[in-house]
């Protein structure tokens, strides 16, 4: 794969801590510090071990524990310093009155480092500004992300080319994730969501891949161990299984949330059906997810159309592993805004990115269904992926 610009533009860097700025003057806060990493380099361009000082009025500080010299070099923010400890960045900033932070991910020892280091100032929680902020994307985004769904078309392309009977899951995981890697996947999948992990995705067939666990997605898998209770196993691939490749293709910082599926030498009637029905569900989505629209009202459309197709007990999960969401924003994160989700207000806005994963799964025999990444325009949704949808025989 050829090398290619990694750097976020400064115009890109400045539009974003405007819109930081104005939603810190209309809730009264004096500045926001940015300590998170995906919140870091969406705001500076730069992962590196760092604080971001952003007043309402005045110029952003990044100040950097380790690497300097990197970050400098990935920052297009025009005032970088070096920083040894909480008082060097204390003595920047000064105290303010209101001091934003991270408090939805942020450690309860670095919170009470941060109370004792401004002890005159009030810190109150900022994340779900900039949450909002980073759920609209930019034309810069969306080419990075277009350019990660067109990966994870190439990826899925080339999975009948490995899949054999005979092999386990994580055989097939080790040689589908070898190529991921050879066509640019940054490796980590990043999550927000408290103790949210991903290892590239799930990659399972049959029944194993309809055994829930911990992680909040209607898949699960059995994993290789209790201390990574999901994703491949051990599950010796068979014939007439379906084979399920969700991947989240992680490419310059950004993410398409994407699953096919697959079946050695074919898969039952019944199973097709299914299969077909969360096609028919997905096209519903792509149509009604036009901005204004309620994420809670999507999901509401999505269950009804479940029922009517008679996949009520298989919709999303079975059972107590069942989950209430059929969508969810991806951006840096694999769980942004918004959350296709039961009771869910937030309203849909033209360029926000979300992966639509309508699912049914079949305790036993397995998953079927579909996942694409969607740009939400004025017409709909925009799908970013367009690998064949329908079960690949291989």
């Amino acid at each position: 794969m050829e090398p290619v610009e990694y750097k976020t533009p400064k115009q890109e860097i400045d539009a974003r801590l405007d819109r930081l700025r104005r939603h810190l003057e209309n809730d009264g806060i004096d500045c926001a510090l940015v300590l998170q990493n995906s919140d870091l380099f969406y705001f500076s361009g730069t992962a590196q071990q760092a604080t971001l000082y952003v007043p309402v009025d005045g110029d952003a500080v990044l100040m950097v524990k380790k690497n300097f010299q990197r970050a400098a070099d990935e920052s297009p923010v025009e005032r970088i310093v070096p920083v040894k400890s909480p008082r060097d960045v204390a003595a920047i900033v000064g105290h303010p009155r209101v001091i934003g932070m991270e408090l939805d991910v942020m450690p309860a020892s670095v919170y009470l480092g941060m109370a004792r280091t401004f002890e005159k100032s009030t810190i109150v929680d900022v994340s779900r500004a900039i949450r909002s902020i980073r759920a609209v994307k930019s034309d810069y985004e969306i080419g990075i992300i277009r350019r990660c769904a067109e990966l994870s078309d190439r990826l899925a392309a080339f999975v009948p080319t490995v899949l054999l009977p005979g092999m386990s899951e994580i055989e097939l995981a080790a040689l589908i994730e070898a190529e991921a890697r050879r066509l640019g996947h940054q490796g980590l999948v990043r999550m927000r969501s408290w103790n949210g992990e991903l290892f590239y995705g799930h990659i399972m067939a049959g029944a194993s891949a309809a055994v829930p666990s911990s992680l909040a997605s209607p898949t699960g898998g059995m994993g290789t161990t209790p201390a990574f209770p999901q994703g491949s196993g051990y599950h010796v691939i068979r014939e007439h299984e379906p084979v399920l490749v969700d991947v989240a293709f992680a490419h310059m910082g950004y993410i398409s949330d994407h699953t096919r599926i697959y079946a050695v030498g074919g898969l039952s009637d019944d199973l097709l059906a299914a299969h077909n029905a969360m096609l028919e569900i997905q096209e519903l989505l792509k149509h009604e997810a036009v901005p204004g629209a309620s994420a809670g009202d999507l999901y509401n459309m999505a269950t009804d159309l479940a029922e009517r197709l008679g996949y009520e007990d298989n919709f999303m999960g079975s059972g107590s592993g069942r989950i209430r969401f059929v969508g969810h924003g991806v951006g840096i994160e694999l769980d942004e805004y918004p959350v296709i989700a039961k009771g869910q207000g937030m309203v849909l806005k033209e360029g926000m990115v979300v992966a639509i994963e309508p699912k049914a799964v079949f305790p036993g025999r397995g998953v079927v269904g579909i996942e694409n990444t969607h740009l939400v325009t004025a017409g709909g949704l925009e799908q970013l992926g367009h690998y064949t949808e329908a079960v690949v025989i291989v």
